[in-house]
């Protein structure tokens, strides 16, 4: 039995190299733990990201013949968000599948937005190599089956913050309140904690790879609470 055929099913492609998705599921911080220098997603994750973005431009492309260039940047920024390729990660499987180091693991890395959608877009890269842009693009039209805009939003979706904050001043005349309570890791690869407390006492923490990232990803916690 293939060692990944779990994550071969889901993503419908079969590889010709799989040591290509072994080196997609490998955190830097499992290759630092046993010393294996650089074999870990890193570069994958640079491919994979420019990948993602062009076969998801194509698909949408093709879908909307009549869509103005500043609609498809909207519809594409949405699919391609941290936390929508990270909820897609934890739909495939891959969380489960991903090669974490002790420390990171400690630290909630296999739950952690960054990591995952880093691990989604490595994926991807490791298709590619394996079989081309046809092959990419195949598996990324499956996987984001279920997510494809069936029309074109032409206006922009107010963000969580504002969408939030409006909330509030109706039900309760006052504002949400956003405190930083640490940061943590190195300085190209910070993430930083937030807590947000509302009106009505009650509160979310949340964390992203900047500040604004991890206020934002906190109201959306808020709203998706409420089902706003």
């Amino acid at each position: 039995m293939r060692k990944f055929a779990e994550i071969e099913d889901v993503l419908r492609h079969v590889y010709a190299r799989p040591e290509l998705l072994e080196l997609a599921l490998t955190h830097s911080s499992w290759a630092n733990e046993h010393g294996l220098g650089q074999e870990h997603n890193e570069r994958q994750e640079f491919l994979g990201d420019a990948v993602l973005e062009l076969c998801v431009s194509w698909e949408l492309f093709s879908r909307f013949p009549e869509a103005r260039e500043g609609d498809l940047t909207r519809m594409r920024a949405r699919l391609v968000s941290t936390a929508g390729l990270a909820g897609l990660a934890r739909e495939l499987g891959l969380d489960r599948h991903l090669r974490l180091g002790r420390g990171e693991e400690s630290q909630g890395g296999r739950s952690r937005d960054t990591v995952l959608s880093d691990v989604l877009e490595a994926v991807v890269a490791s298709v590619y190599e394996d079989g081309g842009f046809a092959a990419a693009s195949d598996v990324v039209r499956h996987i984001f089956r279920s997510r494809w805009p069936e029309t074109v939003d032409a206006a922009p979706r107010k963000d969580y913050k504002t969408r939030l904050q409006e909330a509030m001043q109706h039900d309760f005349r006052e504002r949400p309140l956003y405190a930083l309570t640490g940061s943590e890791g190195p300085e190209h690869a910070k993430i930083f904690h937030v807590l947000l407390t509302l009106p009505d006492g009650r509160q979310y923490r949340a964390q992203g790879p900047s500040l604004k990232r991890a206020e934002q990803e906190a109201a959306r916690m808020a709203l998706e609470h409420d089902g706003e």
